[in-house]
C-alpha cells in the first residue's frame, strides 16, 4: 500500500469547500484533469453517493463512491472501477479552521496490480503522475471555491 500526503489552505468558510467536495457531479467543475463527472445515483451527496469520472486525456476513467461523511470533518472516497493499473484507492478528506481559512488535508491509499512490475511502475511513473494530479485538482479547488466565495 502507498499513500501521498497533500494540503491546501483555502480562504473560504468550511461549508463551501465541504458542499463543493461532497458533490459528486461538481468535480469537472474544478479538476483540471476531469473531461466530465456524472452522478450514479439519485442522491448528489452524503453517503453512499456515487459518481464516474472521465478523464481529460479521453482515455482514462473511474467510479467511486463515499464511504465516509461526516460534514465539515472527515470525507472519504473510495473507487468501485477504474481504467488504469491501480487495485484500490481510497482518497480521504480532514480540515482544520483557522480564523477565516480552511486547511484541507488529503490522504490517498492505494494499491497497484500486477505485483512486482506494479510496484517498479508506481516508484517510476504512477506515484509521480497522481501527486501531480492531485496537486492540481487541489489547486483547482482552492480557485473555484475561493472564486465563488467572492460572488
Amino acid at each position: 500500500m502507498a499513500t501521498i500526503h497533500n494540503e491546501i489552505t483555502i480562504e473560504a468558510p468550511i461549508t463551501k469547500i465541504w458542499d463543493t467536495l461532497t458533490t459528486v457531479d461538481l468535480l469537472d467543475q474544478y479538476d483540471p484533469t476531469v473531461k466530465k463527472s456524472t452522478a450514479l445515483t439519485s442522491a448528489k451527496n452524503g453517503m453512499g453517493a456515487k459518481r464516474k469520472v472521465d478523464m481529460l486525456d479521453g482515455k482514462n476513467w473511474f467510479e467511486e463512491s463515499v464511504t465516509e461523511f461526516k460534514p465539515n470533518e472527515a470525507l472519504t472516497y473510495e473507487l468501485t472501477a477504474r481504467s488504469f493499473p491501480v487495485q484500490r484507492l481510497k482518497h480521504s478528506y480532514s480540515f482544520e479552521v483557522i480564523d477565516n481559512k480552511v486547511k484541507v488535508k488529503q490522504v490517498m491509499d492505494y494499491s497497484v496490480k500486477f505485483g512486482l512490475l506494479g510496484k517498479l511502475l508506481d516508484a517510476i511513473m504512477i506515484r509521480k503522475q497522481s501527486d501531480i494530479g492531485i496537486k492540481k485538482f487541489m489547486a483547482g479547488l482552492k480557485s473555484f471555491v475561493e472564486k465563488s466565495n467572492s460572488n
